[in-house]
Order: C-alpha cells, then sequence, then structure tokens
C-alpha cells in the first residue's frame, strides 16, 4: 500500500496541475467592454396548437420583461462588460422570446404528475456596436428548470418559471462572455 502513495499523490498532482482549460475570464477582444440588451420581443402565439397532449404551450405574460431584466442582473453579476445605452455600448445584444413549454416529467404510482419541467426558447443576435456587425447568430437557446409540485420540495408555477428564466440568463451570459 505505501507503495501506492507516490503514485495516488503525482496522479493528483498532475490533474490539479492541468485543470480541465476552464477559465473565468472573458474570452472576447479587450476593446468590448460594454453591452447593451435590448428588450427582447415576444414572438410566442397565446392560440399556438399543441401537437403533442403531454405539453402544455404557454403564454406567460410579461415572461420577456422577466427575461430582460434577468439577463441585465446576470451581466451586471458576471462583472465582464458594463451596462450601457445603446449609443455608448461596444456591444448590442437582441433577442426574440420563441417558445414557453411546460410539461411533466414525473408521475406517481396514480399517475399524477410530480415534477414539471419549464423550458425556455429564444433567438439571440450580438452585434458589435463599433462596427455595426453580427458578431453571431443563435437561434432555439434554451434554458429550463424542473420543479417538484408535490411533496416537501413542491414549488409553485411561478417559482419554476424564474427558475428557468435564471437558467437562461446565466446561458446567455456565458454565451456572450465566453464567446464559445
Amino acid at each position: 500500500m505505501r507503495k501506492l502513495y507516490p503514485i495516488i499523490t503525482l496522479s493528483i498532482l498532475l490533474l490539479v496541475l492541468t485543470g480541465c482549460g476552464y477559465t473565468s475570464t472573458s474570452l472576447l477582444p479587450p476593446d468590448l467592454k460594454s453591452i447593451h440588451v435590448e428588450s427582447f420581443e415576444n414572438k410566442i402565439n397565446p392560440a399556438q396548437e399543441v401537437s403533442d397532449k403531454r405539453m402544455s404551450y404557454s403564454y406567460w405574460p410579461g415572461l420577456e420583461t422577466q427575461l430582460t431584466r434577468s439577463v441585465i442582473d446576470g451581466f451586471i453579476f458576471d462583472r465582464h462588460l458594463d451596462i450601457k445605452s445603446e449609443q455608448k455600448a461596444d456591444l448590442v445584444l437582441k433577442g426574440q422570446l420563441t417558445d414557453f413549454r411546460q410539461f411533466p416529467l414525473t408521475y406517481d404510482r396514480g399517475n399524477n404528475v410530480t415534477e414539471l419541467r419549464v423550458q425556455i426558447t429564444v433567438d439571440l443576435e450580438l452585434y458589435n456596436n463599433k462596427t455595426g456587425k453580427r458578431m453571431w447568430t443563435e437561434n432555439s437557446f434554451t434554458g429550463w428548470s424542473s420543479y417538484d409540485v408535490t411533496g416537501d420540495s413542491a414549488k409553485t408555477e411561478s417559482e419554476g418559471v424564474r427558475l428557468a428564466v435564471q437558467d437562461i440568463s446565466q446561458r446567455i451570459v456565458e454565451r456572450v462572455v465566453e464567446n464559445w
């Protein structure tokens, strides 16, 4: 067993030193320091037909406003890009809310829903405001949350939506800042 200690120690040291390539710094060019987030446009049709009866397509009033605010808050929290007016910003992020779904994930023995998933989908465009050129487009960009509807850890529908908004907002900020 004592012969294994140096090998284990060396293995751990190599893992720590090599890391996984993750960085918390922005991968954007250094001259891009600010962003303007346009209000998300809600393109969801409230009268949309549901082909899969297990899913519930929904129109959530004010979701676009909630999403816009959450994305702005995400950039403020991230601190890689300052929030500025469109005229003063280096970057402009435009987004359209294209889909909002709720659907059951799990059922109990009585075939009652015990867990739901909320899924939010957006189309995004990022522009370099200095050049006017589009840097990238991302269609069908999705965030989600799952939540229990029964039991001790049950959440309300509003809480489930808030968690999904938080998830997609974080993903949007990462997409912009990390520029993958």
